[in-house]
Formats: C-alpha cells, sequence, structure tokens
C-alpha cells in the first residue's frame, strides 16, 4: 500500500513540475467555454412533431400529412393532453409540437381568427429557432391557401379569417446558445483533458526509461494504472468545478435538475475519459503517436457526432449509426436533460448505463493490454 501511494505521489509530482501542461489543464477550459459560448446556426431534417388537437378535423390531419412528407419533419403522433406532449418531450421521442383548440377550423374564418400554439424543445436554440420558422410557413401557407378559396368562394377577394401564432420556447424561452454548447463543450474539455494527458503517461515511461524501474518493483499493472489515473481524476474534477463555476456564474446558465445526478453523471465520463486515454497509452509506443491518436480518433469525432454542432438527427443513416459508439454523444445527451430540461434521473438511465458499461471496457482493455514486460 506505501509503495502505491509513492506512486501516486510521484505522479501528482510530475504533473505539477510541468508548467506547460498545468497551463493548458488550467486555461484551456476557461478558453473553450467562453469561446464556444456563441450560437453556430445550423439546417435541421427528421425532426419529430407531435400533435395536439382537440377535434377531429380533417384540414388539421392533412397538415400533419403535409409535415410528415416534408424533408424536415416527422409526424411521430396523436396526444391526448399538453400534459402528455411535455412527458414526450422529455423522453425524446418528439422536439415540438402543435396544439390546435377545440374549434380551431371555425374559429379560423371568423373575424376574431384562431390560434395554434407551436411547442418547441429549445434546449438547443438553433434548431428550435429553425424548427418554429419552417412550421410558421408550413402553417401560414397551408391555412392561408384554404381561407384564400374560402373568401373566393364567399365572393370577397380580401380573404378570410386570420391565425394568431402562440409560439412557446420550452426549456430555453431566451435562446441563449451556452444553452446548446455548455453540455457539449463539457463533454469535449473533459475528454481532451483526461483522455490526451493521460495517453502519454504510460508512453513518457518507456521513453524516458524509467519503466524499468517500475517493472522490478512489487506494484501489479492494474495499481499502476489506477496509480496513473487518480491525479489525472483530482485535477479533472477540479476542472469541472471550474466548469461550471464559469457556467453558472459567467454565461448564467440555470442547473434545473438534480445537481447531484450532474455531478455523478460527470465523474462516470470523467472515469471513462480517463479509461480511454490509459488504453491508448498501453498500445502506443510515443507521446506524439498517443497525442495523434487521441486528437484524431476521439476528439474530432466528438465535435463532429455527438450532437455538440450538429444535429445527428440531420445525417445520414450510417453517421447516425456510428454517433452511437461516440462516448462524448451520450454524456452530452444526459447533461442536457439533467441541466437545462430538469428531467428525473429516470430519464437518463439509457446514457448512464452505456457510459458505465464503455468505462469498464476500456479500463478492462487497458489492463489486459498493460505490458509487463519491456519490448
Amino acid at each position: 500500500m506505501k509503495e502505491f501511494f509513492a506512486f501516486v505521489r510521484k505522479e501528482f509530482l510530475h504533473i505539477f513540475r510541468d508548467r506547460k501542461t498545468l497551463l493548458v489543464l488550467v486555461g484551456l477550459p476557461t478558453v473553450l467555454i467562453v469561446l464556444f459560448g456563441f450560437a453556430i446556426s445550423t439546417e435541421i431534417r427528421n425532426v419529430n412533431i407531435g400533435l395536439l388537437s382537440l377535434d377531429d378535423d380533417i384540414s388539421v390531419l392533412r397538415l400533419m400529412d403535409k409535415l410528415d412528407r416534408s424533408e424536415y419533419f416527422t409526424y411521430v403522433g396523436r396526444f391526448d393532453s399538453e400534459n402528455a406532449v411535455n412527458e414526450a418531450m422529455r423522453r425524446g421521442e418528439i422536439d415540438a409540437a402543435l396544439v390546435f383548440p377545440a374549434g380551431f377550423v371555425p374559429a379560423m374564418y371568423g373575424p376574431e381568427g384562431a390560434e395554434v400554439s407551436v411547442l418547441v424543445d429549445a434546449t438547443n436554440p438553433n434548431n428550435a429557432s429553425m424548427e418554429v420558422m419552417y412550421l410558421s410557413q408550413i402553417i401560414y401557407g397551408y391555412f392561408g391557401e384554404d381561407m384564400q378559396a374560402a373568401a373566393m368562394s364567399a365572393g370577397h377577394s380580401g380573404g378570410g379569417g386570420r391565425i394568431t401564432p402562440n409560439l412557446r420556447m420550452l426549456y430555453n424561452p431566451q435562446l441563449k446558445s451556452s444553452y446548446n454548447f455548455v453540455p457539449g463543450i463539457m463533454g469535449l474539455i473533459l475528454l481532451l483533458i483526461c483522455a490526451l494527458m493521460t495517453s502519454v503517461s504510460i508512453v513518457r515511461e518507456k521513453e524516458t526509461g524509467s519503466m524499468e524501474v517500475l517493472l522490478v518493483s512489487p506494484i501489479k499493472p492494474i495499481n499502476i494504472v489506477l496509480a496513473k489515473m487518480i491525479p489525472y481524476f483530482v485535477i479533472s474534477c477540479a476542472i469541472l468545478v471550474n466548469i461550471l463555476l464559469l457556467t453558472i456564474f459567467v454565461l448564467k446558465v440555470p442547473v434545473e435538475g438534480s445537481f447531484f445526478w450532474m455531478i455523478l453523471i460527470s465523474l462516470i465520463y470523467i472515469i471513462l475519459s480517463l479509461g480511454i486515454g490509459m488504453f491508448v497509452s498501453s498500445i502506443v509506443r510515443t507521446q506524439i503517436t498517443a497525442t495523434l491518436l487521441c486528437g484524431m480518433i476521439f476528439l474530432v469525432p466528438v465535435m463532429m457526432f455527438s450532437g455538440m454542432l450538429y444535429p445527428i438527427e440531420s445525417m445520414p443513416v450510417a453517421l447516425q449509426w456510428f454517433a452511437q459508439v461516440i462516448p462524448a454523444k451520450w454524456f452530452i445527451e444526459a447533461i442536457r436533460k439533467i441541466m437545462i430540461e430538469g428531467v428525473p434521473v429516470r430519464y437518463v438511465t439509457t446514457e448512464i448505463l452505456i457510459m458505465v458499461g464503455l468505462a469498464v471496457l476500456f479500463f478492462t482493455a487497458a489492463v489486459v493490454k498493460f505490458k509487463d514486460r519491456l519490448d
């Protein structure tokens, strides 16, 4: 046990003596959080949409069929109450919903007009604004044709009736871009720090020749892996605190859900990222190779296929399947649901279980691949 703690202390000293590494560990998260607090507009496709209509009006049903046939929306189904719509949105079944009150069509042709509500999940403000714009254009175009035809049949050239929009942005009513990018940048930073920094730890021992000392010591391979992981785990926890402080007090992003579960999910993701880094360090020979491997194979896919910048639903099917193996995807989805939507933990059990399974997989592979002798 003394040897183990001495090894942990040695790893801490290695980190604190490297000022460049400390600068990266402290400065990089702050810079990225500030830079990615701004919106990047992207096109949306395949948005799941639901319907809440108190009448069985054929015009409304034809509208939903028109939406379903477009390249932007997929009609999921009809709901009987606004609570059911909200629950479906929390579960991720729908991204938007149209709410038609009783007597909508007759009121639409009356002097007061009619009101249709558009409910949109605004945790991603870019997607939400695009969805509202597309839905508004389709609704006005569709019912505008009906009202124009009714006016012409009645002998009025100016049209008849009107529709009053009632748009509601759920979870992010002010459409702040930081609500979307904070979970994504958290996943990027933690993976960058944990995987990239730990990936060079064992390789550095091989390059400097200190691996020989480790191999003749009584410490088992699994203890060496854990001892190298602990310092980076502590530093990653400090970075997580720094990110949350910047998020809450600088970017003004509230934590709507359980703070405890948000921290626990983040810790699971940190452990998973450390396992990825340790696995890489166990299979490569040089620090440059380890850095490039993490940068090209793990870092770039996180930005492109995790939902951080681009909606996964708009990608080709093959890339959507590829996105399922990106660990950051599950972390970002879970944090968005907990932090922004404020959902109970039962809505993110799938994401948690997948991250735990991946963590076990990578740590097992790291220990198995660790060589107990020099090549």
